[in-house]
């Protein structure tokens, strides 16, 4: 969106010899005979609940901590820096001329698990940087005269942090008292429900003492495991009531079921709470660049959700603010300011904050800035009494982090929270693009996408033709794209500039911006154009902005709004 009218127009990777090195040392012993009933853990402090005890880290390198763990309350954190690999290790008390599985969960960076002082092979195994919790495993022999081996991990140099979790030692009892035997842990207490969508529920629960994991039920059947305390079970029908229930699971078994929680999904369409099946989005101003200064008092009834444009950024990367500009603003008060946006929702309206704009600077690139943008905006939501978020970032963002960012927002949020995006016509002409990418990965979460269409020059349309922006055929055929490319019809707004002084370029009368919702709707009214059916669920149109709406008498609110709130 403008401030003002425009014109258009890792790390390197071990060295391979290494790696086959490593992956030669993997290879089982020819013979390892498996565990039996009777073996025993020989590690001590296997799952690092006491701390570093037991175990050696070189330079300091390693670290106890509460996430991510794979079981209990801890895990091991190992830092590799300059040559120093990490390498943490214990002595592990063994009988000799006995057969050992030495297992143990990493994840992070590249992480190797052995053994040394065998008497006979030593071996070790390893596994590239991962996401998630994986089990490492081999097995090894002791010679005759054996009574002790080293178990390590091991990072690698230049590689990211890596964490190890429930390490064992698993065969006859070396004497060197080990961890005692798991038993079977107790049920899961606190199960609740802290997010749905109209395909999925997010369940969260109390961590149990000795468990290593959790088995999630549905309606009595199993449908997933974790090792964390929350799930999130997808596939769900919408408007559909479930049944959940969590059991704790280790090495000894599985408790008994927890108490079942009952919960509904949600309607099909993502978020929105109670907005309007059909919606009107205008931008109000935040600054005066020559358009009608307005209260959030003044914008017309016409508007469902309006987005106040914008939020600052500060200097912590993906943080934002928001400062009101009183002194831009004939003196608006922040006081008045709140009691304006508590009226508009007393109302039924919806209040926003909108991120970015053309000179929005607001970066989210990697997991600390998601946060940092979820937490702060939150927070600014809190603080103003917001609906919601709008992202209209006009200089690019990256998929994979702000889809992080606005899933940890919906989730302090909760599923009444509006979400909107204003992207341009160039970014959603394909579903490669990241803009189109966040939509389709939050599509149970959004309100609506308002597509710019105007500062743009030609584009396609779905039918693979070019049209020049300005006419219906422009509007119909680009909306097409979205249409018919994973966001649900009721996600898909059009966003027109109010008056000819709001953009640069792209301005249509609002009888053409009626004419579109028509032929997307109801089929008539259409160009050269026509969609191969209709899209009655389409949510409506936004407006950049209420104060170029109101430079203009309104005219484009007074026109569209009725024509939208009227739609089949």
């Amino acid at each position: 969106m403008d401030r003002a009218p425009r014109t258009p127009g890792r790390g390197r990777r071990p060295w391979a010899a290494a790696l086959v090195s490593a992956l030669a040392l993997a290879l089982p012993l020819a013979g390892a005979g498996q565990a039996t009933a009777a073996d025993v853990n020989n590690a001590k402090n296997a799952g690092f609940e006491s701390g570093l005890s037991g175990w050696t880290c070189s330079a300091n390198s390693g670290s106890v901590v509460s996430s991510p763990v794979h079981g209990g309350a801890a895990a091991l954190k190992a830092t590799p820096a300059g040559q120093d690999n990490a390498r943490c290790s214990q002595t592990v008390a063994v009988r000799p001329n006995s057969t050992y599985r030495l297992t143990g969960w990493v994840q992070g960076g590249y992480a190797y698990l052995g053994v040394t002082g065998t008497g006979t092979t030593d071996v070790s195994t390893w596994t590239p940087d991962s996401s998630a919790w994986k089990q490492l495993s081999t097995s090894f022999s002791t010679g005759s005269n054996t009574t002790s081996v080293t178990v390590y991990t091991h990072g690698w140099y230049g590689q990211q942090p890596y964490y190890v979790d429930d390490v064992s030692v698993l065969g006859p009892d070396g004497g060197g008292g080990g961890d005692p035997e798991p038993t079977v842990p107790a049920t899961p207490g606190g199960l609740t429900v802290s997010g749905t969508t109209a395909s999925s529920v997010t369940l969260a629960w109390n961590a149990v003492s000795g468990a290593t994991g959790y088995a999630v039920y549905r309606d009595g059947t199993r449908v997933t495991a974790v090792t964390g305390t929350s799930a999130t079970v997808t596939g769900l029908a919408a408007a559909t009531s479930y049944s959940f229930q969590v059991a704790a699971t280790n090495a000894a078994g599985e408790s008994a079921k927890s108490t079942s929680v009952s919960v509904r999904t949600r309607e099909n369409g993502g978020g929105g709470g109670d907005l309007p099946r059909h919606a009107v989005t205008g931008y109000w101003q935040n600054f005066n660049n020559g358009a009608a200064v307005q209260k959030i008092s003044d914008v017309p009834g016409q508007y469902d959700i309006i987005a106040v444009a914008f939020a600052d950024a500060t200097g912590t990367p993906g943080a934002v603010t928001f400062n009101l500009d009183s002194a831009g603003l004939n003196g608006y008060t922040v006081d008045q300011f709140k009691a304006d946006v508590r009226a508009k929702q007393a109302a039924g309206k919806k209040v926003i904050i909108s991120v970015g704009g053309e000179k929005g600077t607001v970066a989210v690139n990697d997991s600390a800035s998601a946060t940092n943008f979820a937490n702060s905006v939150y927070a600014v939501m809190q603080e103003y009494g917001f609906d919601g978020v709008d992202i209209d970032l006009e200089n690019g963002l990256n998929a994979t982090y702000m889809t992080q960012a606005l899933r940890a927002l919906s989730a302090k949020a909760g599923p009444s929270m509006i979400l909107t995006m204003a992207p341009q016509t160039i970014d959603m002409q394909s579903t490669s693009n990241s803009y189109f990418r966040t939509a389709l990965n939050v599509k149970d979460i959004l309100t609506v996408v308002n597509m710019q269409y105007y500062n743009s020059g030609s584009m396609l349309g779905c039918d693979g033709k070019v049209y020049s922006q300005g006419s219906v055929d422009f509007l119909t055929a680009l909306a097409c794209i979205q249409l018919e490319n994973g966001l649900d019809p009721s996600q898909v707004g059009l966003g027109l500039p109010a008056s000819t002084r709001g953009a640069g370029s792209g301005y249509v009368a609002p009888s053409v911006v009626n004419a579109a919702l028509d032929c997307l709707t109801r089929g008539t009214s259409c160009g050269s154009f026509k969609p191969s059916k209709t899209y009655p669920a389409l949510r409506g149109a936004m407006t950049w902005s209420t104060n170029w709406d109101a430079t203009a008498g309104n005219a484009w609110s007074n026109a569209v709004g009725p024509h939208v709130h009227a739609l089949p």
